[in-house]
C-alpha cells in the first residue's frame, strides 16, 4: 500500500526554492493546518507543470460542456508571495507527474511520484515476451485544487523560475554573479546586468 500524501484542497499549494541562485533547490509544497509536505524537483519539471496547468485551464475554458467559472489570469486575493512553510523536509525527489481535469468535483488533479517508479517493472523469463507489470509506487503527493488557486499555482512558479540568475543574450546560458565564460563571444567573460 502506497504512502499518500493527500491534500484535497489545501490551504496553500505553491513552487518555492531553498538557496541562492544557481545552487537552488526547487520544491512543491502543500499545506494542510499544521501538516506540511514539501517535494522537491528540478526548475524543468516546475516550468513544465506551470504551463500545462496553464494549458489544461485553457482547454477547460474552451470546451462547451465546461459550467464552471475558469478565470483567465490569477485572482488578485489568492497570490501567494510568501516564503516556503517551514521546516523544510523532502519527502522524496519528484518523477513522473500526472494532471488531470475533475469535472465532478470541478478542481485541477496533480499527482507526482517519486523518481525511479516511473517505469513498470519488466519480467525477464526466457518464455514470455517481456510484459509490464502492474507496480504500485511507494509514494504519491496527489493535490486537488480550484481553478482559480491553479491559476495562481502558475502565476508563482513562473515568477519563482524567473528569479533566478539571468540568460546570456547571445549562448542562452545563465550567468553567474562573477561572470560566465561565452561561448558565442569568442570566450570573451560576460556579466548580468547591473
Amino acid at each position: 500500500m502506497p504512502i499518500v500524501h493527500a491534500f484535497d484542497p489545501p490551504e496553500r499549494f505553491v513552487a518555492g526554492t531553498v538557496g541562492e541562485p544557481g545552487a537552488r533547490t526547487f520544491f512543491l509544497q502543500a499545506r494542510e493546518g499544521t501538516r506540511v509536505v514539501s517535494v522537491a524537483l528540478e526548475k524543468q519539471q516546475v516550468a513544465a507543470l506551470a504551463e500545462r496547468v496553464d494549458e489544461l485551464l485553457d482547454e477547460v475554458m474552451a470546451d462547451a460542456r465546461t459550467t464552471t467559472v475558469i478565470p483567465a489570469v490569477a485572482p488578485v486575493g489568492l497570490t501567494d508571495e510568501d516564503p516556503l512553510d517551514l521546516p523544510i523536509a523532502e519527502e522524496f525527489r519528484a518523477g513522473t507527474m500526472t494532471l488531470s481535469w475533475d469535472p465532478q468535483a470541478e478542481r485541477v488533479v496533480i499527482e507526482v511520484f517519486p523518481v525511479g517508479e516511473e517505469m513498470v517493472g519488466l519480467t525477464d523469463d526466457a518464455d514470455e515476451a517481456m510484459v509490464p507489470e502492474e507496480q504500485e509506487p511507494s509514494e504519491v503527493f496527489v493535490v486537488r485544487i480550484e481553478a482559480g488557486y491553479a491559476r495562481a499555482f502558475v502565476q508563482r512558479a513562473s515568477k519563482v523560475i524567473g528569479a533566478g540568475r539571468p540568460d546570456c543574450p547571445f549562448c542562452g546560458q545563465p550567468i553567474d554573479p562573477e561572470g560566465h565564460l561565452c561561448v558565442r563571444a569568442n570566450g570573451f567573460k560576460r556579466r548580468p546586468e547591473q
